[in-house]
């Protein structure tokens, strides 16, 4: 249906026609987004089977990616490249007067994911799937997303993310496949023929029915899969009865209610009681039933358990799904008949693990009384490994209880989920160089001193396949004009393009483009938000989670001040600026959403003043999604990376930016640091504290931040300004919760302390712009290093370091 465009025409006219009974002038643009997304399944789904038979038939290794997000964004227009029929679908559907970009826009961003964390995820399949790795992703299919952003009077509003209302064009309910997953009982021990059974009673059963949606591969790739579990009531006909028998109705709807509610909503607000549990709940529902079917999927090759480890490969992204390793045990134990010893040897030859955080509130810690209630036979054998790995390190580590202390997975009453994830995995690996050696040093140093051979780095990655081919598939198609399309299939291939930085015509080719990007940004935001932006000025972008080492802060603080600079000399040059944000904060994080008012108050202020409007304006772009900076991305000049130096794992964002032409202003901090070993000072903007910095103020407490505020004048007006009636305050406590953090607090991100770095750096930038040629150089030079950061050297690296995979070739697509 796809083989060319005419078949294509012809098959798209039938199937609307056939499913839908309408004709093409009847056709709506959801009708050809449906028809298109059923043709594209259709398409795939003999190769999605074969590679499901062959990966089964030849016994082949297979990685199983746990997360609790996956930020897939849209997925026509990715399925359609990584098939290559984009342009053919895009010139057909023209010619029946449709443009697939009005259809694109049809899709939801499927709200499955927050931030980096899920979007690393979704590269990650992308690449396994396009390098013909057997890997599968295993998530949760939430009903609604994180939420919907709406900005209401300069505030951020939260509504339901109702991303499944018109239903998913991609997904597949495998009714067949559904398992069971038990909360709350009893557990009963026996002995039966000289061995302890363990048995869990008056449980409440949840039935975990799964989606699979096809992850398609580029090229000659594979088809695989992401499993998402959906949590409904189990069909439990006594319990039924039961309740119509003693009038309990009313009970057994608040048990369907209850169940419904654990695949309802991605991150429930943890800051009460029932929430957290309901979180605890979550993680154990994906653990458990992606276990389950997993091992389902294993006993059909007929096996022995020993043999686990060379046919299956758990990894889990992050410690929300940690609860994978007692779950596994408890299987192993208690279903199939394993000894301790057996069962821990399988379990921890199979699971390994990448932490995301150096914040020490990230690392989650559960209350052991509330993992004894909802999950006995799990906190039991939680509570196990522990005893077991306390032995071991008291033989180690004699008199030494401080470490111990430091090392135990049980503590003060608190299950630490990091722990567990180190203890019962082969292979723990840090995000970036220096997140791993932070890690190594300093979060896990106790950790790293016990195995050191089980720490590493994988620096994250992004799929070029959706960054650049598909959201600026100009820039795309100038780069093969320039260097071939090598590239395409080896993202390495594009340090080819230095050998074009001074080459003229391959720079004005390189400025059209962004021109030409820009102006699609500013449509886009004239029509959403009614302003006109200049594309002529740097269009300097801050998207990201709003979270206070992010430091969005830092940013707006800066722009107060520049307007404060204008109003004080409206009569000198400045290179025009827009500087555009976009970011959600938790619902519960108050200082951040605090921040997001201050964002919008000041944007209102600067983009109505006639006298500074024309120098600067500000943007806070509601609802950043992925789709989304699909948009912002390759429109961007400048890309704000200045988390504070330590914090950030390692981000991704700045390698989306760099692959797209933007320069970095940042701190040396996460991914930025290996940026900047490539790239050279020359072609990034460095400022602010330095690792070694941070960890001084802290080893000393030298650093006082109301000492910033006295010493530098433009720190104290814009700080004044936020509490003082004037352009950006209506009343005193708007923001005082803001001034409260920087200044009683003592700035726990060090705003003030890189304030004076970060804004002499930000006026090198505008002295830079002002040369395009050497601009677009540096943006050239940018480009051909983001080859280094595509998630398929990464994939490579995790499949021969961590899995021991190979690909495997199941044939060609269609």
């Amino acid at each position: 249906m796809f083989n060319n465009k005419e078949t294509f025409k012809q098959v798209f006219t039938e199937q609307l026609v056939s499913r839908l009974g309408k004709g093409l002038e009847e056709a709506t643009a959801e009708d050809v987004y449906k028809i298109i997304g059923g043709m594209i399944r259709e398409y795939v789904g003999r190769e999605w089977a074969d590679a499901n038979r062959i990966y089964r038939d030849t016994g082949q290794k297979q990685v199983y990616y746990f997360s609790l997000e996956f930020l897939i964004g849209r997925l026509m227009g990715n399925n359609l490249l990584n098939l290559g029929v984009l342009d053919m679908v895009r010139s057909g559907l023209l010619e029946l007067g449709w443009n697939l970009n009005e259809i694109e826009e049809q899709e939801p961003d499927a709200g499955l994911g927050n931030g980096g964390l899920g979007r690393l995820a979704a590269c990650f399949l992308d690449s396994l799937a396009s390098l013909s790795y057997a890997g599968h992703g295993c998530g949760i299919r939430y009903k609604y997303g994180l939420f919907e952003q709406k900005i209401i009077d300069g505030h951020q509003v939260e509504l339901p993310d109702n991303w499944l209302q018109r239903g998913n064009v991609w997904e597949e309910r495998r009714a067949d496949k559904a398992v069971e997953v038990r909360f709350w009982g009893r557990v009963e021990v026996d002995v039966q023929e000289g061995r302890t059974v363990f048995r869990t009673a008056d449980y409440e059963r949840v039935l975990a029915v799964p989606y699979d949606v096809p992850v398609i591969g580029y090229g000659e790739g594979q088809v695989n899969t992401l499993r998402l579990w959906s949590a409904e009531s189990a069909s439990d006909i006594s319990r039924i009865r039961s309740a119509h028998h003693h009038n309990s109705y009313y009970k057994f709807l608040e048990y369907n209610r209850s169940v419904e509610s654990i695949s309802e909503f991605l991150y429930p607000d943890d800051s009460a009681y029932e929430g957290k549990l309901l979180r605890l709940k979550q993680q154990y529902f994906l653990c458990s039933a992606g276990v389950q079917s997993i091992l389902r999927t294993f006993d059909k090759l007929g096996k022995a358990y020993h043999e686990l480890p060379e046919h299956v490969a758990i990894h889990i992204n992050d410690t929300h799904p940690t609860l994978v390793i007692p779950e596994l045990m408890r299987i192993l134990i208690d279903d199939k008949g394993f000894g301790w010893d057996e069962a821990w040897d399988i379990t921890s030859r199979t699971v390994s693990y990448t932490n995301h955080t150096l914040l020490s509130e990230a690392l989650e810690k559960w209350p052991a009384g509330m993992v004894r209630e909802l999950l006995p036979r799990i906190y039991m054998i939680i509570e196990e490994i522990n005893k077991r790995f306390c032995g071991m390190l008291l033989d180690r580590y004699p008199g030494d209880h401080e470490r111990i202390s430091q090392l135990a997975i049980l503590e003060s009453d608190q299950i630490r989920m990091a722990n567990l994830a180190i203890v019962g995995s082969y292979h723990v690996n840090g995000v970036a160089a220096l997140h791993t050696e932070l890690l190594k040093t300093q979060v896990m140093k106790p950790f790293y001193e016990l195995y050191p051979e089980r720490f590493s780095n994988k620096t994250n990655g992004i799929t070029h396949r959706r960054w650049l081919m598909h959201s600026n598939p100009g820039l795309s198609q100038w780069i093969c004009d320039g260097i071939g399309d090598s590239w395409i299939t080896d993202p390495r291939q594009l340090i080819q393009l230095k050998g074009l930085k001074n080459d003229s015509a391959f720079q004005q080719g390189i400025q059209r483009i962004k021109r030409s990007n820009k102006e699609r940004l500013a449509d886009y935001i004239a029509n959403k938000q009614g302003i006109a932006v200049n594309p002529d000025s740097i269009f300097d972008v801050h998207v990201k989670r709003l979270h206070g080492y992010k430091r969005q802060l830092l940013n707006i603080l800066r722009v107060m001040h520049v307007y404060n600079e204008i109003k004080d000399q409206p009569g000198m040059d400045r290179v025009p600026r827009t500087v555009i944000f976009g970011a959600k904060a938790a619902p519960g994080y108050y200082l951040a959403k605090s921040i997001i008012k201050l964002i919008n108050v000041v944007a209102d202020v600067v983009n109505k003043d006639p006298q500074v409007n024309d120098k600067l304006q500000v943007l806070f772009l509601e609802n950043y999604s992925v789709s989304l900076a699909e948009k912002i991305i390759p429109a961007a000049d400048v890309s704000e990376q200045i988390s504070t130096a330590g914090k950030e794992a390692s981000g991704t964002g700045n390698m989306k930016f760099m692959m797209n032409g933007a320069l970095t202003i940042g701190t040396l901090d996460g991914a930025n640091v290996e940026m900047f070993e490539l790239l050279g000072r020359e072609n990034m903007f460095l400022f602010g504290l330095e690792l070694e910095d941070v960890l001084e103020h802290y080893r000393t407490g030298s650093y006082v931040s109301r000492e910033r505020y006295e010493q530098d004048p433009r720190i104290a007006r814009v700080l004044n300004q936020l509490i003082s009636s004037g352009p950006f305050c209506c009343h005193e406590l708007e923001f005082g919760q803001i001034l409260q953090s920087l200044l009683d607090h003592n700035d726990e991100f060090f705003v003030l302390e890189d304030f004076a770095s970060y804004v002499a750096t930000q006026s090198a930038m505008d002295d830079a712009y002002l040369n395009a040629r050497s601009w677009t150089e540096k943006s050239i030079v940018n480009i051909a290093h983001s080859g280094h950061f595509s998630s398929d050297n990464t994939i490579h690296r995790y499949a021969s370091d961590i899995w021991n995979v190979s690909p495997v070739k199941v044939g060609l697509k269609g």
